[in-house]
């Protein structure tokens, strides 16, 4: 018995360990979306292994300040509707696609991508809340399109 629950937990730690990689090759893949010092900053963060206090240190600012700043930016990169967005693009003006980096990428605030794109405030919350309904709409329909498939595949199995 007790080698069994060793095993579930080399098994689950296994897992764990590989969850991790496939979110920093994620991440990795999409530093490319960053610009300027988000980009640099987290190119160091994930190829040189830099710790925030090293960060920090060439950076001249508080090590706290770092590690808020990473956390942000991974958040950002981890988080789909922007790449839901790009894959959708036949749904959307160019306008809204750089709304859509503006806000999910850049983490830009909605008042200052209604003033850079010279458009009202109630233009850029629409297009969000179009893309975040999008975003619903795939993560709910994306797991009911393996089931069918799964389905029809059992099926013909047994046919």
């Amino acid at each position: 018995m007790a080698r069994s629950r060793t095993f579930q937990k080399i098994s689950r730690g296994n897992k764990a360990e590989a969850d991790f990689k496939d979110r920093i090759e994620l991440l990795r893949s999409r530093v490319g979306l960053l610009t300027g010092k988000d980009r640099a900053l987290m190119k160091i963060y994930l190829e040189n292994s830099g710790t925030f206090s090293q960060m920090a240190r060439i950076a001249s600012v508080n090590e706290a300040n770092i590690a808020r700043r990473i956390h942000k930016l991974v958040r950002r990169l981890l988080d789909g509707q922007y790449i839901t967005c790009l894959r959708n693009r036949d749904e959307f003006t160019q306008e809204q696609i750089e709304m859509a980096r503006d806000y999910f990428v850049d983490g830009l605030a909605m008042g200052e991508i209604a003033d850079r794109h010279e458009i009202t405030y109630y233009q850029v919350r629409k297009t969000m809340r179009k893309i975040q309904r999008l975003t619903y709409i795939s993560d709910i329909a994306a797991p009911a399109v393996l089931l069918r498939k799964t389905r029809r595949g059992d099926k013909s199995k047994e046919d």
